[in-house]
């Protein structure tokens, strides 16, 4: 099976080197690793460091995540090999994925659940969470989908147990783990890998689990980020190794807060001689405001039965108002601006301390809100047909994670003194259309 994997990589690797030699605007004439010792390159993050898409894991994810794209170029300057935890080809459907498969109406598309060829090979000990078949290798891409910043010093956060588990940690470690193996923190996994350079793209979590609920879940403190910061901090950056750190991006830009526009909304309510409503977190309802956003979950303007009054589009009364759980309101929208701002602040202050690359994300997806050009293709932050969001309007297209994996090598190049060549984004797909 390993060499199966192996076989599989260098496949894509070899695709991407000549792919990448032709295009010569990100041709580099001499690739140059500068001041960088790129022998064992080690990413650190969540579902987005681990090609996570259209909401689930899945093979053709993974060989697209950005890790891997940055280890392709990387090779380029004389970097190592970088392995990652990929599903099987006969398991390539991963936890599972969904599909454009249709339109019911040209702004509703119809997402097919894909249910075949899976990696679930059980249930977990909750008796609900799905257990994926493990990989029993070491790894370089330690992506793990919904990890928080808050989670790293979590003992048991990876081991199969009744009172809640990451399986896709879990699937990282051995099949049959000591009981140190098995309460085993990310920090001391992530410390016990010994990279020659790291990238750390940690924390989005923290705030993204609060705005995706709809301000229901919680966020994690101030003093518990900065103190797990410092722990991930003292097990990467130590001496003679070089990272770059990756802040957080505003949630609320991506199509997944976006799409459902609570302006239009109104106007759509409107034209139904009714207001739209949302119902708060302290029970009250009040009519909604173009500063509230509307989760592309959300089910508003479906018909409702609402007692006495007959069939209301959700919404549209009231008496039937969108959940707290449908809308970001705008006290909460605040809410996560501020913390984001707070933890950014936490992550260029460590970058800065240990002398790392810092990577502002959030200062770039912000600046292409508007959409751009690259290579003669527009690109926004437009649900389906902005090229850069998958299908579950969170996480990136395997060509939104090009661009992503060129942001980072720029930063890379300019605080090293490295040559690394940019990926060609244009051999990387955005969303499949039916």
């Amino acid at each position: 099976m390993k060499n199966f994997f192996n076989k599989f990589g260098l496949l894509a690797l070899a695709a991407g080197m000549l792919l990448s030699s032709c295009d010569p605007e990100i041709d580099a004439a001499n690739p140059s690793s500068g001041s960088l010792d790129l022998t064992k390159y080690v990413a650190v993050g969540n579902s987005l460091t681990a090609g996570f898409q259209d909401n689930g894991l899945y093979l053709e994810g993974q060989i697209s995540s950005y890790p891997a794209l940055i280890a392709q170029q990387f090779s380029l300057a004389g970097g190592g090999e970088f392995v990652q935890p990929l599903f099987s080809e006969a398991q390539r459907n991963g936890s599972g994925y969904v599909r454009l498969t249709g339109f019911s109406s040209p702004t509703s598309p119809i997402l097919t659940p894909v249910t075949d060829n899976l990696a679930v090979v059980g249930k977990g000990k909750d008796g609900k969470t799905n257990l994926l078949a493990p990989y029993l290798q070491p790894v370089n891409n330690l992506g793990v989908p919904g990890i928080k910043m808050a989670d790293v010093t979590t003992a048991g956060y990876g081991y199969d147990n009744p009172l809640g588990f990451n399986p896709y940690y879990e699937r990282l470690l051995p099949d049959s783990p000591t009981p140190t193996e098995a309460l085993m923190p990310y920090v001391n996994y992530v410390g016990a890998t010994n990279p020659t350079f790291f990238t750390m793209w940690l924390g989005n979590n923290d705030v993204l689990g609060y705005a995706t609920s709809g301000g229901v879940a919680s966020m994690t403190s101030a003093s518990v980020f900065q103190s797990n910061l410092d722990a991930m901090m003292a097990a990467l950056a130590k001496p003679n190794v070089e990272g770059a750190v990756i802040n957080i991006p505003d949630v609320t830009a991506i199509p997944f807060f976006t799409t459902k526009s609570t302006a239009q909304l109104k106007q759509l309510a409107a034209a139904s001689n009714a207001k739209l409503y949302i119902r708060l977190a302290d029970n009250t309802v009040r009519e909604a405001q173009t500063t509230d956003y509307v989760l592309l979950t959300s089910t508003v303007g479906t018909p409702e039965s609402v007692p006495g009054i007959g069939t209301v589009p959700h919404g549209f009364s009231p008496l039937n108002p969108l959940a707290n759980s449908e809308v970001l309101d705008v006290n909460e929208v605040e809410a996560v601006i501020s913390r984001t701002a707070e933890f950014n602040a936490k992550l260029a202050t460590a970058a800065q301390t240990k002398n790392l690359a810092y990577v502002d994300m959030n200062g770039y997806f912000n600046s292409i809100k508007g959409g751009f050009a690259l290579n003669a293709v527009t690109y926004s932050p437009a649900f389906i047909t902005g090229n850069l969001f998958s299908l579950d309007g969170v996480h990136l297209t395997p060509r939104g994670y090009a661009i992503v994996a060129n942001r980072i090598l720029r930063e890379i190049n300019s605080k090293y003194n490295a040559s690394i060549p940019f990926v060609d984004e244009t051999q990387y797909r955005a969303v499949l259309l039916p």
